[in-house]
């Protein structure tokens, strides 16, 4: 009938390698994010697993900066790298046996503490300010006698002063209450349980010189967090951009459809 025909074929789409969505450089992409991902999520635990150690607080000794039952991440660092007012773990057995002790150190070697003046603590006669402390502390703070820690030993308190069993329970020990520096094993740089964040560095003890850097942690987490998205976005890619390549096929085929 010589007539023109009715249909029309639709344009072939690109192929397999064509869009990046669907295509073989959008699965490349995917399996790089992945990839990335894998290496920060599993790096940022190789590498916490290597520098911290996590701890349970049993007492209440370090109210209210840390609860009881409450978890703590501890940096592993070495006697010569505590500094006034860090929070530690060590172990002692004049102290306790055969269990790690948490407490604070509120003096090093060469340093004379004593208690108190105006309710406050102080080290080589300057008064320190504790913020760290409960506001109800100072009724509850025993008055002790000057003591000048030997060199190479801390002397170190509970922040709950009133029922902490610290240097100010032992003072009458060989040692003068006082704890060796290598017997420290770890410095505590966050509760993760209940999620409290990081301890903050005590500046009323920069009067008395430098205090020590928070460890890597929040690089730590960042790593894992980065990484964790990654796997997923990179894992989601494939579902996404196969629908959305669906969606473009389907589209143009109706457009290029019978007339």
């Amino acid at each position: 009938m010589g007539g023109e025909s009715t249909t029309r074929t639709a344009p072939r789409a690109g192929g397999a390698s064509g869009g990046a969505a669907g295509g073989r450089t959008g699965q490349r992409v995917s399996g790089l994010v992945m990839a990335l991902g894998l290496v920060l999520f599993l790096g940022g635990f190789a590498w916490a697993a290597v520098l911290y150690r996590p701890y349970t607080v049993p007492t209440s000794s370090m109210a209210p900066t840390i609860g009881v039952g409450d978890r703590v991440l501890a940096q592993r660092v070495g006697g010569e790298e505590i500094r006034r007012g860090d929070v530690v773990v060590f172990t002692d057995k004049t102290w306790v046996s055969n269990a790690p002790v948490v407490k604070r150190v509120v003096a090093v070697g060469g340093d004379t503490v004593a208690c108190c003046t105006d309710g406050r603590l102080t080290v080589d006669g300057k008064r320190i300010d504790e913020p760290y402390l409960a506001e109800d502390s100072l009724s509850g703070i025993r008055n002790f006698p000057t003591v000048t820690v030997p060199k190479g030993r801390l002397f170190l308190l509970g922040d709950e002063r009133s029922g902490s069993l610290d240097s100010t329970a032992h003072l009458t020990d060989a040692a003068g209450g006082t704890v060796a520096a290598s017997a420290v094993s770890a410095r505590v740089d966050a509760v993760v349980w209940p999620m409290n964040g990081m301890l903050e560095r005590p500046s009323g003890f920069e009067k008395l010189g430098p205090l020590s850097s928070p460890g890597p942690l929040r690089t730590v987490f960042a790593m894992i967090v980065v990484g964790a998205v990654l796997v997923l976005g990179g894992g989601a890619w494939g579902p996404v951009a196969k629908r959305l390549s669906g969606r473009s096929r389907g589209a143009g085929a109706e457009s290029a459809g019978a007339r």
